[in-house]
């Protein structure tokens, strides 16, 4: 079973066998999350997950719903107080707060500890890893044409970039427009949205989500699919997992996930032996049937020669050296943690 964790410290990936037990699960939740108690949802729109209800003895297989692919959105009980690092000492010439993140770089947009009644107000500045070489492309000879990867800006807005190239024209006043929807809808939709799924009062979620440094995930894509009644395949290059929102409309758009960042896949017309989209953007075909098979084939081979490329960040576990102090930290959780408690958010991840 594989499934996909989104906590007040970020995103991760939980991995357990065929045979694991609830134990196991909430076992591995604890170990990712850092939090002694929680509360879980699943699906879309969220429902509560009540493992608590179970003996931790009960095979996982045995629950009424499949967690295999499933996203589990995870927050603290009220009475849970999550874990610290131990405080770095502070450089007596502590490089200046970066309030506006680099070209290349995301924010962090959940602090474990801050208060949920508002977004944090610095974002850690964190260098995405790209690829090396150029973009690999898969041929889509039975159609004439070149599976390729068109990438985004890396700037905060990917995502509503991403599906503003499938689905509108691409341009700054779209991704305004989008980030408007998401609003109107978390206002629309008290009971589905409230502060336990958002993660924070859903006025200040509003708010946070139409400022040009805040990027979207699962709640943001569920809303664009139904707003624009299409199905949104999102594909993890990872773990090859597809998430489908708004399954069964009667269109789709596949975009790529990794990590910490969204492109789009398309299809160009393209002369044999289709290795090569040698025409320009405007001639892709960016929605599809939903019941296109051969699509979402092509567009799964593409994200394992993504994979082979390491094009993906685990942010779970990766190493994360904060320039300032020099500490190494690993996943997002720890270093939010870490740029809570010393003001240090210029961050880069390394091999260690």
């Amino acid at each position: 079973m594989r499934s996909r964790l989104r906590a007040p410290g970020g995103a991760s990936t939980v991995t357990l066998p065929d045979d694991a037990t609830v134990g196991d699960l909430i076992a591995q939740i604890m170990e990712k999350t850092s939090l002694s108690s929680f509360d879980i949802k699943y699906g879309y729109p969220p429902k509560p997950l009540l493992l608590e209800e179970h003996e931790n003895s009960l095979p996982l297989s045995k629950l009424e719903v499949s967690l295999n692919g499933e996203q589990l959105t995870i927050s603290a009980k009220v009475d849970d107080t999550p874990p610290t690092l131990e405080p770095t000492k502070q450089s007596p010439k502590e490089t200046p707060r970066n309030e506006t993140p680099t070209p290349d770089s995301f924010s962090f947009t959940d602090l474990p500890g801050a208060s949920p009644k508002k977004p944090p107000t610095g974002p850690v500045s964190l260098q995405r890893k790209t690829m090396e070489g150029d973009v690999p492309t898969v041929p889509f000879a039975e159609r004439n044409a070149t599976v390729v990867l068109r990438v985004m800006p890396d700037d905060n807005s990917c995502l509503f970039r991403a599906l503003s190239y499938a689905v509108l024209p691409t341009d700054d006043k779209v991704v305004v427009e989008l980030r408007s929807i998401i609003a109107q809808a978390i206002r629309s939709n008290p009971e589905v949205y409230s502060k336990v799924v958002l993660e924070q009062e859903p006025e200040n979620y509003c708010q946070w989500i139409q400022t040009p440094d805040a990027w979207g995930g699962a709640i943001e894509l569920g809303i664009l699919a139904q707003h624009f009644e299409v199905e949104i395949c999102s594909i993890d290059v990872q773990s090859g997992r597809v998430d489908k929102y708004n399954e069964g409309a009667l269109t789709r758009c596949i975009l790529v996930y990794s990590g910490i960042h969204y492109d789009t896949i398309a299809s160009a017309p393209s002369d044999y032996p289709h290795f090569i989209a040698s025409n320009p953007p405007e001639f892709d075909t960016r929605i599809w049937d939903s019941d296109d098979a051969e699509i979402l084939e092509k567009a799964k081979a593409l994200c394992r020669k993504l994979n082979a490329k390491h094009y993906y960040t685990d942010t779970g576990g990766m190493a994360i050296k904060c320039k300032i102090c020099g500490i190494v930290v690993y996943g997002e959780a720890q270093a939010g943690t870490h740029a809570q408690q010393t003001g240090h958010y210029d961050m880069a991840e390394v091999t260690t």
